[in-house]
């Protein structure tokens, strides 16, 4: 019999990964809901179908009922404040799946406390907006002990995802530690993409034609971003995609690694400097592709790109 899977927490990424795994997961059980407002869990499960989708209240009897738990929380606080209530039933046999953002030293923490425990841990964040998870295109990073990854990569590539990257008997931590590397790559991109239409825009050029050129050479994420900023969806959006608060949390994580081993990411640092002005300008409707208004601002434009 397959396992019983549940899920820990319905944000933009936890509610289209959820909603494959009930598409394609193959579950022959219906899958455990779980969020910190209930009628977040009530209203997918009502969306996914009552009986394919089961909303349990507490998290104490998530992990009763639950084989497979899946996290995916906003930060190490919420991710912590979860694993310590897991830890107060018997997490014997259990496996842990922790598919949020979170330093890397917390995630082996995480790993070496439940494993101690009887339990397994998996690291599993992934790659990918909102608008991925629903469609099932992540690319999901596993790490952990190689048979714990085994058991999670039934419900990965070609259910929730569209790849792997896979660590397989590698610490925990290593999952996270590339997630966190890698949305610097984000944050940089975004920022390269601002000063670009920036200065398309003041030398002339135009931001149109600078979008055509994106367009041709870097298909896919540069093209998506640069998109979303000159259609003004960077500022327009009532619910960011990349929360600003998100966006720093891992910045700062980066940094924090980068201190640790005496590496210099200057271009990090400049980007982070712009979440804080996006944060002072749109409160909590600030996004990553935001920074284009902040960079905006400081070459002598309106935050704002359409009146």
């Amino acid at each position: 019999m397959a396992p019983q899977l549940a899920w820990i927490g319905l944000g933009n990424m936890g509610r289209g990964m959820c909603k494959n795994l009930v598409e394609k997961g193959n579950l022959d059980k219906p899958l455990i809901l779980w969020n910190r407002t209930k009628r977040r869990a009530d209203d997918l499960s009502a969306k996914l179908g009552t009986d394919k989708t089961t909303v349990i209240e507490t998290i104490n009897e998530v992990v009763k009922c639950s084989d497979i738990i899946f996290i995916c929380l906003g930060d190490d606080a919420a991710v912590n404040g979860a694993v310590n209530v897991i830890l107060d039933q018997d997490v014997t046999g259990k496996l842990v799946v922790d598919c949020s953002t979170v330093h890397p030293d917390t995630t082996n923490a995480l790993e070496k406390r439940l494993v101690s425990n009887g339990a397994e841990f998996v690291g599993m964040p992934v790659f990918g907006a909102p608008a991925m998870a629903d469609a099932g295109s992540l690319v999901c990073v596993l790490a952990g002990s190689k048979a714990s990854v085994e058991k999670v990569k039934p419900y990965t590539k070609g259910v929730v995802g569209r790849a792997d990257i896979d660590f397989p008997d590698q610490p925990a931590g290593n999952a996270t530690l590339l997630k966190v590397i890698g949305n610097t790559f984000i944050l940089n991109m975004v920022e390269a993409l601002s000063e670009g239409h920036a200065l398309a825009e003041k030398s002339g050029l135009g931001t149109d034609n600078l979008h055509a050129w994106i367009e041709t050479m870097f298909p896919g994420p540069y093209a998506a971003y640069s998109a979303r900023m000159l259609a003004g969806d960077y500022y327009k959006r009532d619910e960011p995609l990349f929360h600003v608060d998100l966006a720093r949390k891992d910045a700062r994580h980066a940094l924090d690694l980068a201190e640790k081993t005496g590496t210099n990411m200057p271009a990090l640092q400049v980007g982070d400097a712009h979440l804080v002005k996006v944060k002072e300008h749109l409160g909590d409707k600030g996004d990553i592709p935001s920074v284009y208004g902040a960079v905006r601002q400081e070459s002598g434009l309106k935050f704002e790109n359409k009146d």
